[in-house]
């Protein structure tokens, strides 16, 4: 049980997100990586939604202070600008990618934080979100699992 409650702590912290908790998940865990996999990959689609659900709320507070609301002003200028352009012609897959490329910098938190600021819907933030993590999870536990199994012939060998 600590090791689930571990996996579940670690994709909740910004920064890390499934891309550090997978890892540690399949090489100091005794659980097998599909159950990690399924853990990391449910808390973060999860994780996502409540971003994107609660960020307005969060904003709100936020910018109640004068110095912080102009950093935040010119922050949505810049990330509307950037985002904008990918949104109009791939839409929600371009969030998608975004979130499913496993990046320091990327990751729900900042999908969800770009998809509120361009005005993406909750339906094809959801999509976005999904299919993000869903990429981002696969591509963490194959690097991990083959980067375990490779580490392991070199301890055999010793």
């Amino acid at each position: 049980m600590n090791s689930i409650l571990h996996l579940i702590l670690i994709t909740l912290l910004p920064f890390l997100e499934l891309r550090a908790s997978i890892p540690y998940g399949v090489l100091y865990t005794e659980l097998h990586w599909s159950v990690v996999f399924l853990i990391c990959v449910i808390v973060n689609i999860i994780l996502g939604i409540l971003i994107f659900l609660f960020l307005e709320w969060i904003i709100k507070i936020i910018t109640m202070i004068k110095p912080i609301e102009k950093i935040w002003n010119k922050y949505v200028e810049r990330v509307q600008t950037k985002m904008h352009k990918a949104t109009e012609k791939y839409g929600e897959w371009a969030v998608a990618v975004f979130i499913g490329i496993p990046l320091p910098g990327s990751g729900v938190y900042s999908g969800a934080l770009a998809s509120y600021l361009i005005g993406l819907d909750f339906k094809k933030f959801l999509a976005a979100n999904i299919i993000g993590v869903l990429i981002a999870g696969v591509i963490v536990t194959i690097i991990s699992v083959t980067g375990a199994e490779a580490f392991s012939i070199f301890l055999k060998m010793m």
